[in-house]
């Protein structure tokens, strides 16, 4: 059978490949490079997770973007089957951006489940966060269908938020079972 999969996708320089080692330090077998210089991912890399799911880390979008990014990524979210949800990550400092609001267009358009994550909080004042968070949860009520409604905030320097957000992909890859209240 087909293994399920989760995709990484956001802007260079979001801390794409960051959070994703964060996130995955506990399974060797996902090895991501960290670069110092952003757009660094050209291609869409495939990171078997055990024999849990496919961890699919997308290459950035904006600066430095691959010149067929469009094409690979449409494909790519246009055809798989087995792709359980979509983390698209902003950053926490500059929030939302114009490409971003594209990328967001393009997984509404193909009604692709996703989830936001803001990255960098560390590096964000108090006030700046607050300002962002409450600005993309408007976004999300307003101008979104297929977003899932809450907000990661995540920080892969600290790793805060980034057992939370583990948790979260273990649970929509049915790696984590829910327990009912009794």
């Amino acid at each position: 059978p087909l293994l399920l999969q989760v995709c990484f996708i956001g802007r260079s320089n979001v801390g794409k490949s960051s959070l994703i080692r964060a996130l995955f330090s506990l399974s060797p077998e996902v090895e991501v490079r960290v670069s110092k210089t952003p757009g660094h991912t050209k291609k869409m890399n495939f990171f078997k997770v055990g024999k849990y799911f496919t961890l699919v880390d997308m290459p950035g979008y904006g600066y430095r973007a691959p010149q067929d990014f469009v094409e690979m990524v449409e494909a790519y979210l246009q055809e798989r089957c087995n792709l359980k949800r979509t983390f698209l990550l902003v950053d926490g400092v500059v929030g939302l951006q114009k490409t971003d609001h594209i990328a967001v267009e393009m997984l509404e358009e193909f009604g692709i489940p996703y989830v936001m994550v803001l990255t960098k909080i560390d590096r964000a004042s108090r006030g700046l966060l607050l300002k962002n968070v409450l600005e993309i949860q408007e976004f999300v009520k307003e101008k979104t269908q297929g977003c899932f409604p809450q907000l990661f905030l995540v920080s892969s320097l600290e790793f805060s938020g980034v057992h939370l957000l583990r948790c979260f992909v273990a649970h929509v890859t049915g790696n984590l079972p829910t327990v009912e209240a009794s």
